[in-house]
């Protein structure tokens, strides 16, 4: 395995502790200027995120309605009651963002996905990088102020849906995660850069609690005027 990815596993609890669980659930509030851009209502009211931490599966509770939840997949994006019955879905969801921009609106749908995905993506990290056909690779060190933070180069399999295939995580000398770039291809590729303001543990296994992406400028560098999308992430249980 990948020398600064073996150290960061263990910075974050360790491979072996994060193969006990099957899911993470976790309250999460979100907000920032991208869901304005799409015509969807934010609000701060929490809600229930669960991820399933060995195949690309999530859900959050409740979504529309107090008596519904989403149920996000690879291949199928679906707004459900609690008992199951299925009140909207779409089948191949990526495909309905073909010729999305920055301001192309998006239904429920579709920020049903992009929560699935992105979620999905934020709390595996970085144990999904040791899953199969994940490759990594170390790129040249960043200078932050006077921090060099390492920078692990991420090569997502075409089987997981994320916001681009391949992602920079940058890490600090304790191996915490500072900062992750990326680009957004279901709103018109436009790139971010995602910085962490706090960490949370929970059962022997550490993750970013507030996280701030913002659209990332010519230079590689975070433009603090537009926060595109703020998580702030509690009351974390793994089981």
């Amino acid at each position: 395995m990948n020398e600064l990815l073996t150290k960061v596993l263990d910075a974050h609890g360790g491979l072996d502790r994060w193969r006990r669980y099957n899911k993470v659930e976790a309250n999460i509030v979100s907000g920032g200027g991208l869901f304005a851009l799409k015509g969807i209502l934010q609000d701060a009211n929490p809600r229930r995120m669960t991820v399933w931490l060995h195949e690309e599966r999530s859900s959050v509770t409740p979504y529309g309605a107090a008596d519904q939840c989403t149920m996000f997949t690879p291949d199928r994006i679906a707004i459900e009651k609690l008992d199951g019955t299925v009140v909207a879905e779409r089948h191949a969801p990526r495909d309905s963002f073909a010729g999305h921009q920055m301001h192309t609106p998006w239904d429920a749908l579709h920020r049903a996905y992009f929560n699935g995905e992105a979620l999905w993506t934020y709390l595996a990290t970085p144990f999904a990088f040791a899953m199969e056909h994940f490759k990594v690779e170390e790129t040249a060190p960043w200078q932050e102020g006077k921090e060099t933070w390492r920078v692990l180069r991420v090569y997502f399999p075409g089987s997981i849906e994320t916001h681009c295939q391949v992602q920079d995580f940058f890490f600090d000398e304790q191996y915490t995660l500072r900062r992750h770039d990326y680009s957004v291809n279901i709103a018109g590729g436009f790139p971010a850069a995602q910085l962490m303001l706090g960490y949370t543990e929970a059962n022997g296994l550490r993750l970013p609690s507030k996280r701030r992406a913002y659209v990332r400028g010519p230079d590689r560098r975070p433009v603090l005027d537009m926060l595109m999308v703020s998580i702030d992430i509690s009351d974390v249980s793994f089981f």
